[in-house]
């Protein structure tokens, strides 16, 4: 199975850089990417903390689409219980043709406990209120007529008066994390897997069980599922060196801590892992090693390294279809563009099989040097002789 590659942008931005130009960075980041042959672009939605500044992925892909061919774009995801079903369906269904169906929707419950708080949405509820939205959106973008009461939304005989661009609808995926909920409902919806947690140490020993859990409840509903459909995010970042990766990640990891730290409620000298950071070598340190929060344990390194970090995820998994690199903004932009640049010439055809046609061809050459070069130079040598003097 052929694995495809893109990148996850919640995205994570300073808090003291102009959110404008920060904003347009991101956009320069995916006509980069998608001239380099990169698959798939995600763009989170978040409300609250200052740093992961987009609050509509569907706004931010409108406006990028136009500057690019052909990479396609996923809602990182929408969250569903901020939204009316109806109102969330409309938008997409739009969006979906504004990029000749090209997106792909991703479907979550919400991460930031502040936006949940500031739209009173007790965390216990959000999972439910994904679920009953979800299963909504399904049928909406199928073309079926919905009728449903809830605690927070109603629906009465509802419809959409434009269908997707692709029948019966556009990809859809679930976002997963560390609990089964997240495959379970992928599953028995019969949606892809959008794995989040990957890079932290919980999160990377759950990928084989949340495969079992996704096919279990997938059998029961009796949707057949398949590995192609299932998204892994990893924290990566390459450079000529490892230690000029490591280096490179000393910029803007300080700002992530500082973030990390305001989410979690931490100051520094509390004692937790966190707040002990006191300068950015220490911060990478951490990444690298323990990992740092959400972000996980980063692998900081060459292409080979890269090669290597992705087959044993593929080895604990058991296969997925599409790797998406997390885009933490700790690298500056030109160090930050070359390592998606080394990763696109070196790592994607190593998977691809691209090069292997390119190696094969030189193993023949030198099999058959001995034939072929010795025949060369006597021909050479022969032709010098009949045209020396004398």
């Amino acid at each position: 199975m052929a694995l495809r590659f893109g990148t996850f942008l919640a995205p994570y931005h300073s808090h003291r850089e102009n959110p404008t130009l920060a904003l347009e960075r991101d956009m320069e980041l995916i006509e980069h990417l998608d001239r380099l042959g990169y698959d798939e672009a995600w763009i989170g939605e978040h409300h609250s903390g200052g740093s992961e500044i987009i609050s509509s992925p569907e706004l931010f892909i409108a406006g990028v689409a136009p500057r690019t061919r052909r990479i396609r774009f996923g809602t990182g995801v929408n969250s569903l219980c901020y939204h009316h079903p109806l109102i969330l369906a409309d938008r997409i269904v739009q969006l979906d043709h504004q990029t000749r169906g090209r997106v792909i929707f991703g479907a979550g419950p919400g991460q930031l406990p502040t936006d949940a708080y500031m739209l009173g949405i007790e965390p216990a509820n959000q999972r439910r209120m994904m679920n009953e939205a979800l299963e909504c959106l399904i049928d909406l973008f199928e073309g079926r007529s919905v009728d449903r009461q809830t605690d927070w939304f109603t629906l009465r005989d509802a419809r959409l008066q434009l269908l997707p661009f692709k029948r019966p609808r556009m990809e859809m995926v679930v976002a997963c994390a560390v609990t089964p909920s997240g495959p379970v409902t992928a599953g028995r919806l019969g949606l892809g897997m959008l794995s989040l947690a990957v890079s932290t140490p919980i999160g990377f020993s759950a990928l084989g069980d949340h495969w079992g859990v996704y096919e279990e409840a997938a059998h029961k509903a009796g949707h057949a599922v398949s590995r192609d459909s299932w998204r892994v995010v990893v924290n990566m970042h390459l450079a000529d060196t490892r230690e000029q990766a490591l280096a490179d990640l000393e910029w803007g990891i300080m700002d992530n801590v500082a973030y990390t730290r305001a989410l979690r409620g931490l100051s520094p000298g509390d004692g937790n892992v966190l707040s002990r950071i006191e300068t950015a070598k220490d911060a990478v340190r951490l990444m690298t090693t323990e990992g740092l929060g959400v972000f996980g344990i980063a692998m900081a390194g060459t292409p080979d390294d890269a090669i290597a970090h992705i087959e044993r995820l593929r080895d604990k998994a058991g296969g997925f279809g599409t790797v998406l690199f997390m885009g933490q903004n700790f690298a500056d932009q030109a160090a930050t563009r070359r390592s998606y640049e080394l990763f696109a010439r070196y790592v994607m055809p190593h998977f691809s099989g691209a090069t292997a046609p390119m190696q094969a061809s030189m193993d023949w050459c030198r099999e058959r040097s001995g034939t072929t070069y010795t025949g060369f130079v006597a021909a050479m040598q022969q032709a010098i002789k009949d045209h020396a003097p004398g």
